[in-house]
């Protein structure tokens, strides 16, 4: 009898020892691969991989979610027409919906609702100083659609209007291109184009370049350029390279 209560704990452990094996082995929901780890349903690389994806789509949903609050119309469309004509070639003038311009801009908001005749005509039609009717083409169609549709030229200009303008959406997918089209070539142009027109993020990329090849500045024309006109810039380059010199050495 004794042996065979022997045989029963022995054979227990054995069980105990295998269930709890069992319970440590899964597989994954998603490479289908065999792992030993807390119950997630997956194994990590493929758990970090749904996380990063879930962040992603996470970004993807509040981007559409800006886009759908821009081109929502706070006010009905009550307000008469109105004519843009860009100063670079008045001889083709660019209709639009004043219900439009005032939702999308605080700045043509106080334009067009101000009791001004000498702001806004009696033929309703707006002149914009110092840009293309290429930009400002591209400018009133995202006012309309929420969609940019242009080159790295064209989205300075636009970012130029939309810091004008006050269209902070348009001013940060502005953005979101030109430092995505940001290289060596263009990254002194850059930075001192994304002060003049405070645009942080194109500023902060293009200071993070330029502190990676200082050795290859002073060549540049553009920093010769720089210097002359705005050597203050210059002078926040080299903080910014001094204070990334110091971290590296502590």
């Amino acid at each position: 009898m004794r042996g065979h209560h022997r045989y029963e704990l022995a054979q227990f452990e054995i069980d105990t020892e295998t269930e709890s094996k069992s319970e440590k082995i899964r597989w994954c929901i998603s490479c289908k691969e065999e792992y030993i780890t807390i119950d997630i349903g997956m194994c990590m690389e493929c758990y970090h991989e749904a996380s990063e994806k879930k962040e992603e789509l996470e970004r993807e949903i509040e981007d559409l979610k800006a886009k759908l609050a821009f081109l929502r119309v706070c006010s009905p469309l009550n307000h008469t027409d109105v004519v843009l004509i860009a100063s670079s070639d008045s001889t083709i003038p660019i209709p639009a919906h004043k219900a439009i311009l005032v939702n999308r801009s605080p700045v043509f908001k106080s334009i067009l609702e101000k009791e001004n005749e000498d702001t806004v005509t009696p033929e309703a039609t707006i002149q914009i100083d110092d840009v293309s009717y290429a930009a400002l083409r591209a400018f009133l169609n995202y006012l309309y659609t929420a969609e940019t549709c242009f080159d790295d030229q064209l989205a300075f200009d636009v970012l130029v209007l939309a810091e004008k303008y006050e269209v902070k959406h348009l001013k940060t997918e502005c953005e979101k291109f030109l430092v995505s089209k940001l290289n060596w070539d263009n990254s002194v142009t850059s930075y001192a184009f994304g002060h003049k027109y405070n645009a942080k993020h194109l500023v902060e990329a293009s200071l993070t370049l330029i502190t990676k090849n200082m050795n290859k500045l002073t060549d540049r024309e553009e920093y010769i350029e720089l210097f002359e006109k705005d050597p203050c810039l210059v002078v926040k380059i080299y903080e910014a390279y001094f204070v990334k010199c110091i971290k590296m050495l502590q």
